[in-house]
């Protein structure tokens, strides 16, 4: 299975910040939406970066409650592991792992065409072995 076949089952939609907006407005909209991560992007739509809950804390640790005012830009990731469609699920949880890292943006020709979370990822492993499981339970009681 590929992540494009993972994306299908979980949707595409990508929630974006702008990096000038505040580390408050980005923790405001990752409460909202009861999500760890969100996409910055640039005006044309391009990626700048990622924001994720980890970041905004490592920046509270390091500036106190000061931080919250601070642009995204200044918290973010800029230097984004991203994969593609046609990427596997065992590469993207090689990546997610030896990375260290729980979201992941897909880009195809350049563009963003999802995001995908190790929550993603193992919700589908979970249904893998529930189906194999089934299989071979059905396959011992036709035997």
């Amino acid at each position: 299975m590929n992540v494009a076949q993972l994306l299908g089952d979980k949707g595409h939609d990508v929630v974006t910040i702008q990096p000038d907006r505040s580390l408050a407005e980005a923790a405001r909209i990752l409460s909202a939406r009861r999500i760890g991560a969100v996409v910055v992007t640039e005006a044309d739509g391009g990626l700048a970066g990622i924001l994720s809950e980890r970041d905004i804390i490592r920046a509270l640790g390091e500036s106190g409650a000061a931080a919250l005012e601070s642009p995204v830009s200044r918290a973010m990731t800029a230097k984004v592991v991203t994969c593609r469609s046609e990427t596997s699920i065992d590469e993207l949880m090689e990546m997610m792992t030896s990375g260290r890292f729980r979201h992941v943006p897909i880009l195809d020709n350049g563009r963003i065409a999802g995001i995908v979370s190790i929550g993603d990822v193992v919700k589908h492993r979970v249904a893998e072995i529930e189906a194999e499981s089934r299989a071979m339970r059905d396959y011992i009681a036709m035997a």
